[in-house]
């Protein structure tokens, strides 16, 4: 198994987390996906969302002891995306196709066939979700209301 987990790694390194190049590239990608899609015209909300996940997962990490914290960072706003994209139809690497939501859970898995830790990846999950939960899901159930309020000094 470590030789075929080499050999992969070996291939596809750009994909290996952390700080590697496809964080920069989903980073770019999903905020920019973000800004321009549900965050049109937002921009301070935009900007309380990278503050609030910035926050909780710096207090998440501690408890974990993560101290590089990017490809969370990153799996957080590729999962806000897609829980707010349900219908998009993804294609991972020409060899699966499954809708939208599942894209962190698949990234997860490529980095667990790497032979990474999934520790990072289950963070950021854990604070995009969080964060769509009390921004998209809480305000539209009876009784429930808007936590997440934009400070008016943004």
């Amino acid at each position: 198994t470590s030789l075929f987990q080499s050999k992969l790694r070996g291939r596809w390194s750009l994909y290996s987390p952390p700080g590697r190049l496809n964080n920069v590239f989903f980073m770019y990608r999903y905020c920019r996906m973000l800004e321009e899609g549900s965050f049109r015209g937002r921009t301070a909300d935009f900007v309380f969302m990278f503050l609030f996940g910035g926050l909780l997962m710096t207090i998440f990490g501690m408890f974990v002891s993560l101290v590089f914290l990017g490809q969370a960072f990153t799996i957080m706003l590729v999962y806000i995306w897609s829980r707010r994209n349900p219908n998009v139809r993804m294609n991972f690497f020409g060899l699966l196709n499954f809708q939208a939501p599942f894209l962190p859970w698949v990234l997860m898995g490529f980095s667990l066939l790497l032979g990474n830790s999934i520790i990072v990846d289950l963070l950021g999950i854990a604070v995009g979700h969080v964060y769509y939960f009390l921004e998209d899901v809480f305000p539209n159930q009876p009784g429930g209301g808007r936590w997440l309020k934009t400070p008016s000094i943004m």
